[in-house]
């Protein structure tokens, strides 16, 4: 499974760890992704998307088929 949200398109971040002696060892950054089930009421069906929390939150101060909609305009879906 990647590890991109289906809804916001956020994905891995590469990076540096860095140590006390300032040596740089690459690492990643991943998004916080939740797999969570959300109810379409004008589908009249349940659709199981892989989130991330800040989409999560947009979700719920928008509603869900807000929000979709939202994000096929700006092209992230």
């Amino acid at each position: 499974m990647s590890r991109v949200c289906d809804l916001t398109g956020k994905m891995a971040m590469s990076g540096h760890n860095v140590s006390h002696s300032n040596v740089k060892t690459k690492r990643k950054f991943y998004p916080n992704l939740q797999l969570q089930k959300f109810y379409i009421p004008e589908e009249d069906r349940w659709i199981t998307l892989k989130v991330s929390t800040s989409a999560i939150k947009t979700i719920n101060k928008i509603g869900i088929s807000e929000a979709i909609n939202r994000f096929v305009k700006k092209g992230y879906l």
